[in-house]
C-alpha cells in the first residue's frame, strides 16, 4: 500500500497542481488526505488535486513522488481509475443534449433534474449513473440488430427514476425514493404539457425500479429495469468501483448494519429469475453480473478497504 504523488505541472486557478493517489484503496487515500488536512473539495473521484505549495510537505508526510506516467499506470492497474464515461462532472453537456432530444424546449426541467443528480450526498446515483442507464437503453433497444429508437416514456423514466435519492438519510423508508421520484415525474411532466397516458406510463416505469420485476409482456419495463441493473455486469474493477460508491452513499450506516442490509440486497438480486429480461441484456450482462454478486456476497467485508 502506498500513496503516490506526481510533479505539480497541471495549471489551474493561478498555480499548478499535482495529483495524489493510492495504489490500493480509496480508504487509504482519504485517510492520508484527512491526516494531511487536504480539503474534501480537492477530491476528484479517483485522486486529490493538490497545489504546488504543498508538494514537498506531502512528500515529507509519506507520499512517494513518481512521474505522471507512472502515476497514471498505477491508478489504472489498481482498478481505481474512473473512466471518462463515469466522470459525473464531465457529463453535463452530453446529458443536456440528450434531454433536449427527448423533450425539446424544456431545458429548465432538464437542468433541475441534473441538479438533483449532482446532490453532494450521492456517490453512485450521480449523473454518471444516469448517463450509463441512457446509454445502456440504446444498446439493448438495438438488440444487436438494426437500431431501434427507445420509447420516449422509457427515456423520461430513466431521467426521473432516481431524481429523488436520499440513501436512507433522514429515516427514509425503502422504496419511498422511487415513489417520490414517480410523483415528481408526474408533477413536472404534467406542467410540461405531456398527455395523461404518457405521464402515467413514466410514473409506472419509475415505480418498477423499486423491485426490477417487470411482467413478461412489459417490453418498456424490461428495457428500463435491464438498463438500471447493467452496472452489475461490469468487469471486476468496474463492479468494485460501483460497490464502493454504494458503500460511500451509506457512510452514515455502521459497518455491521450495512453488511447485513447489503447482503439482503445481493440475495434479492440473485433471486430474480430472470435477472435481465431482454435478450440483449441477458447476453451482455447476466453471467458476469451473477458472478459479481456472488463474489461480493461471499467476500462480505472487503468493501471496508475500498
Amino acid at each position: 500500500m502506498a500513496i503516490l504523488i506526481d510533479s505539480p505541472i497541471w495549471p489551474a486557478h493561478g498555480t499548478v497542481f499535482a495529483h495524489l493517489i493510492s495504489d490500493t484503496s480509496l480508504a487509504e487515500l482519504h485517510a492520508f488526505a484527512a491526516a494531511a488536512e487536504i480539503p474534501e473539495r480537492a477530491f476528484d473521484e479517483d485522486h486529490y488535486d493538490v497545489p504546488e505549495r504543498r508538494h514537498h510537505e506531502l512528500v515529507a508526510l509519506g507520499a512517494h513522488e513518481v512521474s505522471g506516467r507512472h502515476l497514471a499506470r498505477t491508478l489504472i492497474a489498481s482498478g481505481l481509475r474512473i473512466p471518462a464515461r463515469e466522470r459525473a462532472k464531465a457529463l453535463e453537456l452530453p446529458l443536456l443534449q440528450r434531454w433536449d432530444a427527448a423533450l425539446p424546449g424544456r431545458g429548465d426541467l432538464g437542468r433541475e433534474l441534473l441538479d438533483r443528480w449532482a446532490e453532494p450526498h450521492r456517490r453512485y446515483h450521480t449523473r454518471a449513473h444516469l448517463f450509463a442507464v441512457l446509454t445502456s437503453l440504446e444498446v439493448i433497444a438495438d438488440g444487436g440488430a438494426s437500431p431501434r429508437e427507445v420509447p420516449r416514456a422509457v427515456v423520461l423514466a430513466a431521467w426521473f427514476h432516481d431524481a429523488v435519492y436520499r440513501a436512507g438519510l433522514g429515516g427514509a423508508a425503502p422504496a419511498s425514493d422511487e415513489e417520490e421520484s414517480a410523483l415528481l415525474a408526474e408533477d413536472r411532466l404534467s406542467a410540461a404539457g405531456l398527455s395523461d397516458a404518457e405521464i402515467g406510463e413514466v410514473g409506472r416505469l419509475v415505480r418498477l425500479t423499486a423491485g426490477h420485476s417487470p411482467e413478461t409482456h412489459d417490453a418498456a419495463g424490461q428495457l428500463l429495469c435491464d438498463a438500471d441493473l447493467a452496472v452489475l455486469g461490469r468487469d471486476q474493477n468496474g463492479y468494485r468501483r460501483y460497490a464502493g460508491q454504494v458503500r460511500a452513499e451509506f457512510a452514515h450506516v455502521p459497518d455491521n448494519a450495512f453488511r447485513a442490509g447489503r447482503a439482503a440486497v445481493l440475495n434479492q438480486l440473485l433471486g430474480l429469475d430472470p435477472l435481465f429480461h431482454t435478450t440483449a441484456g441477458r447476453s451482455l450482462w447476466d453471467a458476469r453480473a451473477r458472478e459479481n454478486l456472488r463474489t461480493e456476497l461471499a467476500a462480505g467485508s472487503w468493501l471496508a478497504q475500498y
